[in-house]
């Protein structure tokens, strides 16, 4: 029978710490939150296995050591209302619910989200929402944000999710150019948003951000 809480301490100093991740509300986040509860039954004794692991659909809950550093280049604050676009089953949501304020989780796959609503609840995760609806379209009811973060690679960023973020609010994306990826923070100024590259990282595109919409990084 695997060792959860063991795997979880590996995970931490042999994926994320080498990928300096050093941040002590990330590396608390990863130590205590149990990745194996967020995935499917037959996935969960390669949860720790620093990888994407296959969800369904087509979805997939991003490797520890590329969440990290997404969260990590956010510089997610006590006191951040964050976006968290595809969260899939919900670990994510969980990972940023232990930093953040409160986290928006938005899930178009009804299944998902369901069962990502219940493993929070069950694990008590009392400072974050699952929203149903299309990813593309955010959730503006909630906003505007300081932070959103997208939960798989994207061709395109919809003007929809760009104005939800608040003035001088973060994003992170992973962009997709073919086979190759980079993730890319952005900060909003008067302007528009302003992008700079952070790490090379590749994802499967999420539904509806494949390139049909001229955005310029």
């Amino acid at each position: 029978m695997t060792d959860f809480k063991s795997a979880r301490t590996a995970m931490v100093d042999c994926q994320i710490r080498p990928s300096e991740v050093t941040r002590y509300p990330i590396i608390q986040a990863m130590l205590t939150v149990p990745r194996e509860q967020y995935l499917p039954s037959e996935a969960q004794a390669i949860a720790y296995m620093g990888e994407h692991v296959d969800i369904g659909g087509g979805r997939v809950c991003l490797d520890p050591r590329v969440l990290a550093k997404l969260i990590d280049a956010l510089a997610i604050q006590p006191d951040d209302l964050v976006l968290d676009i595809g969260c899939g089953l919900g670990y994510s949501t969980a990972i940023i619910a232990n930093i953040a304020e409160a986290v928006v989780a938005l899930e178009e796959d009804e299944a998902l989200a369901e069962e990502a609503a219940a493993t929070l609840s069950a694990q008590g995760v009392d400072n974050a929402v699952v929203e149903k609806g299309p990813l593309v379209a955010g959730a503006p009811s909630h906003g505007p944000y300081d932070v959103i973060i997208i939960q798989g690679g994207i061709e395109a960023l919809p003007d929809a999710i760009a104005d939800q973020l608040r003035p001088d609010g973060r994003i992170a994306v992973i962009e997709m150019m073919g086979p190759l990826g980079v993730a890319q923070l952005g900060v909003k100024g008067a302007n528009g948003i302003s992008w700079r590259r952070s790490f090379d990282a590749t994802a499967p595109i999420l539904p509806g951000f494949a390139a049909e919409k001229a955005f310029v990084f």
